[in-house]
């Protein structure tokens, strides 16, 4: 999957107009003296308040012309060897893999490893690669370094080494549990992302991996990011299994005043699906990383917004205090939803994010950003805080994310959830009973789970609000026998195409909420009838 991962990172940003910014892996960082105590987060915390009032340093490259010059198809031929990966002799199950320097990956990152009080720099070392049919100097490698780390952990077969985690450009990272194939990524920071300005990309500038244990199940390391506008010092914990857990632990520090800050940010891809037209040339049904933000609210409310890909920058906020979770999410996982072989979308995980702590008042935000293609990485999501601490103190944000395909294990049993979101052009009956559309717009919402199943049909009612930019012709709430929940019928037409358009709509018995509330955004320029479609 290195091949996916690296061509949607240069693909994500060429469309945002920040490749240079891309893969910056900072070079020149003093290495630490071994602390006679064992190394923690304050260790890293201290280096990033430090960082943080000295003016910033932009990375410049040590890449030879050959290795600047490289093209993509090139650059994937530069493996790394299976018989040289970091603690191959040790009888621990975890394993280092090291990505090499190239292409965009112009600066090296520096990694090192923590023995008790020790810390040591994994130095650069040309055998580790394979480099295929490449044909370069040998003098061309002499000062190069690392472009990032791959974890290998034996998830799926305890005598097969699986690659569960890929850290690789700026402050990307991947995660995957058992059966996973990557999919979405999650970032250390994002910096005015969704703005007319350009998006600032904060980068892992060094790296402190402490060797585990044989009987070690989780890999603990931390993380030095830098930013003209902050710095950041980051401790993770990764435990494999079925679904994979990372806890994070993140303090930021601010250079200088941003516009928006994103805490825990997600980037995904979402081409087309159930609820938005699909390609007609294309044989796949839904073509996407994740199809939906998921937000479990501090008041309790969960929320579930299916992703559109918008013919321009949409950005959805909302306002959410001391969040319990959120995540993008990929619902519906029957191979028959996106009938690939090749890449596997059934496949790809959801990365779900639980706050620990009071995170205080602030936004999960949405930004979806026009792609023609699943080159790009057009989802970001995260939390933003409504107010930033002063100049000194950090941000202290601490969360765990979970790498899961069990999307129906995130949302308390006690609710019935949105199972899918059908849209459609809007249709009457006629007198003799051909169907004839009429310019509307049309959705069929399924909610399914939760109590649901026991309830008579009198007792369940829809909750509905829709924006003063449609007009509501048809809403009807029935019974679904077949899965013994129920299903929204809604029909609008839209007064301003030019407008966006916002639906929500939730299952109530006497006032208290029996569903996630379904928020559904209709973006400007796409509010015209599409043929019928099924989808998750």
């Amino acid at each position: 999957m290195l091949s996916v991962f690296v061509a949607r990172r240069a693909a994500s940003f060429r469309n945002r107009m920040q490749i240079a910014l891309w893969g910056i892996a900072f070079a020149g960082c003093v290495s630490a003296a071994a602390p006679v105590h064992a190394f923690s987060l304050d260790d890293v915390t201290a280096r990033a308040r430090k960082l943080a009032d000295q003016p910033y340093a932009a990375p410049v490259s040590n890449l030879p012309p050959v290795f600047a010059k490289m093209q993509f198809a090139d650059y994937i031929k530069i493996q790394p060897k299976m018989d040289q990966v970091e603690w191959k002799g040790d009888a621990t199950p975890f394993k280092l893999g090291f990505y090499h320097q190239g292409m965009h990956f112009s600066t090296p990152v520096r990694i090192s490893e923590v023995v008790g009080n020790r810390v040591q720099e994994i130095r650069y070392e040309p055998g580790r690669f394979d480099f295929g049919d490449l044909k370069l100097d040998k003098e061309a490698t002499n000062k190069l370094g690392y472009a990032g780390f791959r974890v290998m952990y034996p998830v799926n077969r305890s005598d097969k080494l699986d690659e569960v985690m890929s850290v690789l450009g700026a402050s990307y990272f991947r995660v995957i549990g058992k059966g996973q194939v990557y999919g979405l990524s999650a970032r250390g920071l994002a910096i005015n992302t969704g703005l007319s300005e350009p998006e600032e990309f904060p980068a892992f500038r060094e790296f402190w991996i402490e060797r585990p244990k044989p009987q070690d199940k989780q890999l603990v390391f931390y993380a030095l990011l830098d930013s003209p506008s902050a710095t950041g010092a980051y401790r993770f914990e990764l435990n494999p299994n079925d679904n994979a857990v990372l806890k994070v632990q993140a303090r930021v520090f601010m250079r200088g005043p941003v516009k928006k800050l994103g805490i825990a940010p997600l980037t995904s891809m979402f081409l087309f699906g159930p609820n938005q037209m699909r390609d007609a040339n294309n044989f796949r049904p839904a073509l996407h990383d994740s199809n939906g933000l998921s937000i479990h609210t501090g008041d309790n409310e969960w929320i579930w917004r299916p992703l559109n890909n918008p013919k321009y920058v949409a950005l959805s906020m909302f306002q959410v205090n001391n969040p319990r979770g959120f995540g993008l999410m990929q619902r519906g996982r029957e191979f028959s939803a996106y009938e690939d072989l090749k890449d596997r979308y059934d496949l790809r995980p959801s990365a779900w994010i639980e706050p620990q702590g009071d995170w205080g008042r602030g936004k999960v935000e949405l930004v979806e950003i026009p792609t023609p293609d699943e080159t790009n990485d057009n989802i970001v999501s995260f939390w933003t805080p409504d107010q930033l601490p002063p100049k000194g103190t950090p941000i202290k944000a601490d969360y765990t994310i979970r790498w899961t395909m069990d999307e129906r294990g995130t949302v308390t049993k006690d609710l019935a959830w949105v199972k899918q979101t059908l849209r459609t052009a809007g249709e009457i009956t006629q007198a003799n009973l051909i169907r004839h559309l009429d310019g509307s717009l049309g959705f069929v919402v399924d909610f399914e789970g939760g109590a649901l199943p026991s309830l008579s049909p009198n007792a369940v009612q829809a909750s509905f609000s829709v924006g003063d930019n449609a007009e509501v012709i048809e809403n009807v709430l029935q019974p679904n026998p077949v899965t013994k929940g129920y299903r929204v019928t809604l029909r609008i037409k839209v007064k301003d195409p030019n407008k966006v358009v916002e639906l929500r709509e939730a299952l109530v018995s006497n006032g208290k909420p029996l569903s996630e509330t379904w928020s559904y955004q209709i973006p400007p320029g796409t509010a015209h009838s599409t043929p019928a479609q099924a989808v998750k």
